[in-house]
């Protein structure tokens, strides 16, 4: 387990989990405890530790118990003066007396173990190695003991924190602990370093090079060190259900981290933050759910490492269990000998909550909550908390469960002995609905196993508890993890998964949407269902908080719409078996084969668009250019400009062929039909203009729109013509006719309104959806079968200059003079990724990851979506680049720009 591996293998017994929960350790002695036994007497040498509710006695013999003594159960600490037979010499202060009712015995033998508790008066007596420092130690002990009696426990809480603030205000971070003499301080303040159940107070100071935590009490070491460059990611975290939190990690794809700081107060936490930022922002990318999703679903992270993502972005962390990373059932078979990972029955239905599993069960939570009186809920317990964490965990952190219970493990029956009765009990148990763990899914099979020979109690068949009951389909420990693995990341899981995400982390998580999925909770589990600060009793205050942080808490909401499902990967038609290595499966044909290497040549010169070369420019127009488009079986290169014409450009002489005009206004766009017999172009005239290329004239005029045409596509004889008019109109006409030199008769199928001017549009590879683009930042997702709009977004915070599909017609990328690049998913309608650019970009050709872009700078700008990073960026106009093409193969590459000119461009693999 990871905050149990992390930790330094250490001689000392003594442990901050010794502690009670909300307990500070202030400051050790060296001290004898003087036994007296059958007029014996001996010293047993040790540390003496003072601590905001007890006394704690570490000996250095490990046979000998660690001692601790509630402050609460002490009748009496005072000073015992050692006399002097010589009535001359001053008395001298021999060590503090302490009579208490109840002491607690721990690890004796340093064996880990439920604490041994003796319940009668007992007086101990401790000798301090320095015994000058004996009356201040027993000034400290007194005043500490007095806030242990107080009746109410929020007095309790308030006078230990002033005498916390005392200790902070009279210390600073020590500077001889910084790396270098030439480190700069930036900023310094007090915060407390979480590990789970333990709080440990201490100084914080950020410098030029490192970010260094010093604990007051000097433990477990006196410093700890983060050098910043070596930091991949930080966070800012609820603690406590305020916003006081900070994670750090130096490692990119794990969920531990190696410093969770609470502060004790919101501008200490975010100055530390935002300087890290800052410091950081030219190294890292700061990733968004949004962006990790678009990697998920394209495959460049597995179903586990996007799961730990946006637990690590809805404020699950390992340090805090209340707030515990969260997994999912995933398998519901554990009886059979074989794990069929191809069988649906296999695998639990990720689009119900574990409460909802079971129908039986789940009508009669129903019939509860529909008669409960409001705030109504219809699970009494959570999916995660602290109980549930350790449960799976307590062969590998007893101690963690022996702090969380008072010294005392649960009831052996009750105790994680099988998974398969764990699943069992989660489907037919009345109140257990309790989700996995990150472990489930790794690599170190330990916390199923009882390395340690701890004595975890005998359940009632006589048996002990002792390693985890594994499931028959699973060999040992090890191989359990490994097929645990494979199902996570399976076929169905990687269907499904989108499902359960929308229970845990989004849009059904709460609402309306909660409550038709069965997925309703107590209201106190739910992020801002409550505000503590202004509770102002300090003890409801203290009861509140502390009920909340032992239930559970539900993750931060990262998404409020329906998150969309992983893109599937092409099945690989190559079978291979033992006998056949080489042979092809009877579905591989040729037509297959020449796809995969149209594929894989284009995929390979995606790898390689920022080595594109400029090969040739020509300044063809007098105005900027504003269409591309080329002829499939011929050189010809047709461009449309400002300056009203079309010019026909041959690609194989380097020379203008042809130039034509058909209005006195702009021109905004041209296709070629097929055939290469006419060119389309579309008029800021309200007209769309028929140019046939062998008899060189215009041939038709379809008179379309009352305001400017921005753009057309074309489709199956069927044209697609935007407007600033805010209308999109669909033309049936039959190219034979156009390419036969006949005039074409235009009817009108369909017209799609907007609320504002259309600035372009875009039909998917298939041209079974069409998406259109407006000057206030819309777009609109219409299907062109049933000419039904799907999605409308609102994307681009002003006027969208180009918009397009991805190639597997997933996600649609718009540009707009805001300078964002947004990705939107096509299912869902949700914007999931936006990528703020240098300068406005124009016009784009894209993969689905990669994108080149022409923006207002002239440049040409290679962007990689998935990192969020600019590759690299390749001069080219002198003005903004307003028009690109690109080929087929994707090797090849036209851009036209406000410079009047064309520049062709060819890939350099």
């Amino acid at each position: 387990m990871a905050f149990v591996k992390r930790k330094e293998i250490s001689k000392e017994r003594f442990s901050l989990l010794l502690l009670d929960l909300e307990e500070y350790y202030f400051e050790q002695h060296t001290a004898y405890h003087a036994i007296t036994t059958l007029d014996k007497k001996r010293n047993i040498r040790g540390s003496l530790k003072v601590c905001s509710k007890s006394i704690i006695f570490e000996p250095e013999d490990h046979v000998e118990p660690i001692l601790k003594i509630p402050l609460r159960d002490c009748k009496k600490i005072e000073v015992v003066e050692e006399k002097d037979q010589n009535p001359f010499n001053e008395c001298k202060p021999a060590g503090l007396s302490i009579l208490c009712k109840q002491v607690y015995l721990i690890k004796e033998c340093n064996v880990v173990a439920p604490y041994g508790v003796q319940r009668e008066i007992n007086t101990f007596i401790f000798h301090l190695e320095i015994s000058s420092k004996t009356e201040d130690v027993v000034q400290t002990l007194l005043q500490l003991h007095r806030a242990s009696c107080l009746d109410k426990l929020g007095d309790q809480t308030a006078m230990i924190a002033a005498n916390l603030q005392s200790r902070l205000a009279r210390s600073s971070f020590d500077k001889n602990s910084f790396q270098s003499v030439a480190e700069i301080p930036h900023m310094e303040c007090e915060a407390e370093m979480v590990t789970p159940l333990v709080k440990n107070p201490g100084h914080v100071c950020i410098t030029d090079h490192s970010l260094y935590f010093q604990p007051l009490n000097g433990y477990p070491e006196q410093v700890v060190q983060l050098e910043l460059h070596r930091v991949k990611r930080i966070y800012k975290r609820r603690h406590g259900l305020r916003p006081l939190g900070l994670e750090v990690f130096c490692t990119e794809n794990d969920f531990c981290s190696d410093i969770y700081l609470k502060f004790y107060n919101n501008s200490d936490r975010n100055d530390l933050y935002y300087y890290i930022a800052t410091f950081l922002e030219n190294h890292i990318v700061e990733h968004t759910a949004e962006s990790y999703m678009l990697q998920w679903q394209r495959g460049h992270l597995s179903n586990y490492q996007y799961l730990l993502h946006l637990n690590n972005l809805a404020d699950r962390s390992i340090n805090d269990l209340s707030q515990y990373p969260i997994f999912p059932w995933i398998i519901a078979d554990y009886n059979s000998t074989e794990l069929d990972l191809m069988n649906p029955a296999t695998f639990r239905d990720l689009s119900k909550p574990v409460g909802a599993l079971n129908k039986e069960r789940l009508d009669r939570l129903l019939s509860r909550y529909r008669d409960m009186p409001e705030p109504s809920f219809m699970y009494g317990s959570h999916y995660s908390s602290p109980g549930y964490v350790l449960f799976y965990l307590v062969r590998v952190a007893p101690e963690h469960m022996l702090c969380l219970q008072n010294g005392r493990y649960d009831n052996a029956d009750r105790m994680f002995n099988s998974i398969g009765e764990t699943w069992k009990n989660c489907l037919e148990g009345a109140t257990d609905f309790k989700e996995l763990i990150p472990d489930f899914y790794g690599n170190d099979p330990s916390f199923l196993l009882n390395c340690q020979n701890l004595d975890l109690g005998k359940r009632q068949d006589g048996s002990s508890v002792q390693d985890v009951i594994l499931p028959p389909w699973g060999e040992d420990a090890s191989d359990f993890l490994q097929k645990s693995q494979k199902a996570l990341e399976s076929q169905y899981v990687s269907d499904h998964l989108h499902e359960w995400i929308d229970l845990v982390f989004g849009f059904k998580q709460r609402g309306s949407e909660a409550v038709a999925a069965h997925n309703v909770f107590h209201p106190l589990t739910y992020e801002g269902s409550i505000d503590c600060d202004s509770i102002e009793d300090p003890d409801q205050k203290i009861a509140m908080l502390t009920q909340i942080l032992e239930f559970g808490q539900t993750p931060t909401q990262l998404f409020t719409t329906p998150h969309p499902q992983r893109i599937t990967p092409r099945f690989q038609r190559i079978s291979r078996t033992p006998s056949m290595n080489n042979e092809l499966s009877p579905a591989f044909t040729s037509e297959d084969s020449f796809e995969d290497l149209t594929e894989e040549s284009k995929r390979l010169a995606w790898n390689n668009i920022a080595n594109l070369r400029l090969m040739s420019s020509h300044k063809i127009h007098k105005e900027a250019v504003t269409g591309i488009t080329v002829a499939q079986t011929t050189s010809s290169v047709f461009t449309t400009s400002q300056d009203s014409t079309l010019k026909m450009f041959s690609r194989d002489s380097n020379e203008l062929q042809r130039s034509m005009s058909f209005s006195n206004m702009p021109l905004s766009s041209c296709l070629v039909l097929p055939e290469d017999k006419a060119v389309v172009c579309s008029s800021w005239d309200n007209n769309v203009y028929f140019y046939s290329v062998p008899f060189c004239r215009r041939q038709d005029t379809l008179m379309g729109h009352d305001d400017a045409i921005s753009k057309m596509c074309w489709r199956d004889n069927q044209l697609y013509t935007a407007s600033w008019d805010s209308t999109v109109k669909v033309w049936q006409c039959d190219s034979a006719d156009i390419t036969n030199n006949k005039r074409c008769q235009f009817e009108l199928l369909a017209e799609f309104e907007h609320d504002a001017g259309v600035n372009t549009i875009n039909l998917n590879p298939a041209g079974t959806l069409l998406v259109s683009a407006t000057k206030d930042g819309a777009c609109s997702i219409w299907d062109t079968n049933s000419l039904a709009q799907l999605h409308q977004v609102h994307c681009q915070s002003g006027k969208i200059h180009d918009i397009a599909f991805s190639p597997d017609s997933r996600h649609i990328l718009s540009v707009g003079e805001d300078s964002c690049l947004k990705v939107i998913d096509v299912q869902t309608g949700m914007m999931i990724l936006s990528v703020q650019a240098d300068d406005e970009q124009r016009c784009f050709c894209w993969d689905g990851n990669i994108v080149l872009s022409g923006g207002q700078s002239g440049h040409l700008q290679v962007l990689d979506l998935l990192s969020s990073k600019v590759i690299t960026r390749i001069p080219g106009h002198s003005g903004a680049v307003t028009a690109m093409w690109m080929n087929e193969q994707c090797s090849t590459v036209i851009t036209g720009g406000e410079d009047k000119q064309i520049i062709f461009w060819q890939l350099d693999c």
